[in-house]
């Protein structure tokens, strides 16, 4: 009976080990960089760590604030982060090994085409600027460095036919940064991309004695198809989006994808791409963004490098078929 009791006893201690040798293996703790605080990439990533700690068993994932799209590829890359948010041109630039990546190409791949990034070239009424010409010996915000503002908003200058280091005086801050500069009477505008309605800009719009001015610009869209590819859109940020907005903006719009390093295992990949579609709607409770995450756009052609294996097989359980290339 004795020896029957121990034999019982060893086997369950060896129960116990796969068990939790099973468990250990579930486990996992996930990086996600998303972008500045006053932004649309935090509130959302936060968003993201929290379902992915609440749905899926054994993990653990936490969102970190960064400069935005370029910073994150290159933590990605780097191998300092698992799960990024990125502009489409961004991540164009990072897979070519071109503009802010020169040289050191980032392999990375699409988890879910995203919302677009819509263009804010934001000032108020008491700078007197009307038009992308009017920016011309201003003081001006581009974006902070390491973000896909900077480089949106360098092309939009661009297509201006504004130089954007002899032509405005140049300062480079995030969207929360710019809007209490603005505030301040430090800068006359500022560039931001992001979701509608950003926080950043609500804030300047709601604060008392200023009128927020949205510049429209979506006439640059052409020039900067015709020399970067066919990354950008034209479209409006409807009238009242903002307080104090009365009339529509004509903007230009990117693509923004959740990418991943292409060594991501299969698995990893396809519970992160499954959480994002099937608690889009608990998602969307942080930010009304999360509800543009649908699966009809989900294609090839919205972003500029292929679907992981790991969404390719999700997407394909709902019926959608990715070009794996």
């Amino acid at each position: 009976m004795k020896r029957l009791m121990i034999g019982a006893a060893l086997a369950g201690l060896v129960f116990a080990a796969v068990g939790a040798t099973d468990a250990l293996a579930q486990s996992k703790n996930l990086s996600i960089v998303t972008g500045g605080t006053g932004g649309v990439y935090y509130p959302l990533g936060g968003g993201l760590a929290n379902l992915l700690t609440k749905h899926v068993p054994g993990w653990q994932a936490t969102a970190e604030v960064t400069g935005g799209s370029v910073d994150n590829l290159k933590l990605v890359g780097a191998k300092r982060a698992d799960i990024g948010f990125s502009m489409a041109d961004a991540s164009l630039d990072a897979s070519r090994g071109e503009d802010k990546f020169k040289g050191n190409a980032i392999n990375h791949r699409t988890l879910g085409v995203l919302y677009p990034n819509v263009m804010h070239v934001v000032t108020t009424e008491a700078s007197g600027v009307t038009t992308l010409a009017g920016l011309k010996g201003k003081r001006v915000s581009t974006g902070s460095p390491g973000s896909a503002t900077e480089v949106m908003a360098f092309r939009v200058l661009e297509a201006a036919g504004l130089d954007k280091d002899k032509d405005i005086k140049r300062e480079r801050l995030g969207a929360a940064e710019s809007t209490n500069a603005v505030k301040d009477n430090k800068i006359d505008a500022y560039f931001w991309v992001g979701g509608v309605p950003t926080s950043a800009v609500t804030d300047l719009g709601a604060t008392p004695g200023v009128k927020l001015k949205l510049i429209d610009h979506s006439d640059v869209v052409k020039k900067m198809n015709d020399k970067y590819g066919p990354l950008y859109a034209t479209g409006q940020i409807p009238a009242g989006a903002y307080p104090g907005q009365t009339a529509p903006n004509a903007m230009s719009s990117v693509w923004n994808i959740l990418f991943v390093a292409d060594t991501m295992d299969e698995t990893t990949a396809y519970n992160i791409t499954k959480t994002i579609f099937e608690k889009r709607d608990e998602w969307a409770q942080v930010h009304a963004e999360a509800k543009n995450v649908k699966l009809e756009n989900q294609k090839r052609e919205n972003t500029p490098v292929p679907f992981h294996p790991g969404a390719i097989k999700y997407l394909a359980e709902k019926g959608i078929k990715i070009d794996p290339k």
